[in-house]
């Protein structure tokens, strides 16, 4: 029952973001244009705009959450999340580098994949050390990692070409409006959920501690390794395909845990449908606020994130 809720939000958000914008459609037109018909400035602004975007930021979203998910269940943490592990910096550091070189399309996903892997594996390394980490010494370690690559970006930044430099400033904000086709991050969202909701068992056993996981027979290393890689892949695709967008990976998985418990057959393809809505929820305002002119989804995810987190921390005193 919970899914077939969060499934009927996401589906409401999509038709209120192909709905709204500076030129607002009425349902019956909206309708004629879904069914083939209507009047061709109604089936351009669907189609061929509102549309593609509405499913990218879901998409983006979906993925966000999902990461975030995966690494608190990684931390047994609820402040963990890509953004504050670094994975989401490096990303954005192998992004920026190849379009600095000119490169685009698989090859910028590719080079955000790389960044996010490396800035896993520096953290997993660091934080390990000479013995085994603890999930506060790996949230330490990857927030220094990511202030690191937060310099190296701004590096980047000064160098850039200045025809260069709006684009890639409003793409570091979290900006919809040149992203590309919505299929590959979708396509890699609703593979990761029939992947990983098999494996919700063996994930709850490890949320519980590497002990306890380890004499269930859970090989534990190889899986919080396939964790940190799954999320890396999710966080590449999701900063390619959006730039960088914070609090969703944190906000969503925390507060469905609040609400729907801690199993993970449940929370993952949970987490999913939510992120989805809020990213596409937060676009359709983005765009809306101040239409014709448009905000970074970033700003509005942010706006709504800090007032929640902070919420949910006092809360939880």
């Amino acid at each position: 029952m919970p899914l077939i809720i969060l499934a009927g939000i996401a589906l409401a958000s999509l038709l209120i973001a192909v709905r709204v914008g500076s030129v607002e459609i009425a349902l019956l037109d909206l309708w004629q244009v879904l069914c083939g018909n209507g009047n061709s400035l109604h089936q351009t602004l669907v189609f061929e705009l509102r549309l593609p975007r509405a499913l990218a930021a879901f998409a983006t979203g979906g993925l966000l959450a999902v990461a975030g998910s995966l690494m608190q269940v990684l931390l047994r943490n609820p402040l963990a999340d890509p953004y504050i592990l670094g994975l989401s910096s490096g990303s954005a550091v192998g992004a920026l580098f190849a379009m600095l070189m000119g490169l685009t399309g698989l090859i910028v996903s590719g080079a955000a994949f790389a960044g996010a892997l490396i800035s896993a594996t520096l953290v997993f390394t660091l934080a390990n050390g000479g013995g085994s980490w603890t999930p506060t010494r790996l949230l330490l370690t990857g927030v220094i990692i990511s202030s690191g690559w937060s310099a190296l970006v701004t590096f980047m930044l000064a160098i850039s070409p200045s025809d260069k430099l709006p684009g890639m400033l409003f793409w570091l904000m979290g900006d919809l409006a040149y992203s590309g086709s919505p299929w590959p991050a979708l396509l890699v969202l609703i593979s990761t959920c029939l992947i990983l909701t098999p494996l919700g068992r063996s994930l709850n056993v490890l949320a519980r501690g590497p002990m306890q996981a380890a004499t269930l027979g859970i090989q534990v290393k190889q899986m919080e390794w396939g964790i940190y890689i799954f999320a890396s892949l999710l966080t590449a695709f999701a900063v390619t395909t959006a730039g960088s967008i914070g609090f969703v990976g944190l906000i969503i998985p925390h507060m469905l845990r609040l609400v729907l418990g801690n199993d993970q057959r449940l929370i993952l393809p949970a987490s999913a449908l939510a992120g989805g809505s809020l990213l596409t929820l937060a676009d359709t305002l983005a765009r809306s606020i101040i239409a014709p002119q448009q905000l970074p989804a970033g700003v509005i995810t942010a706006m709504l994130g800090v007032p929640t987190f902070l919420y949910l921390l006092h809360r939880s005193r």
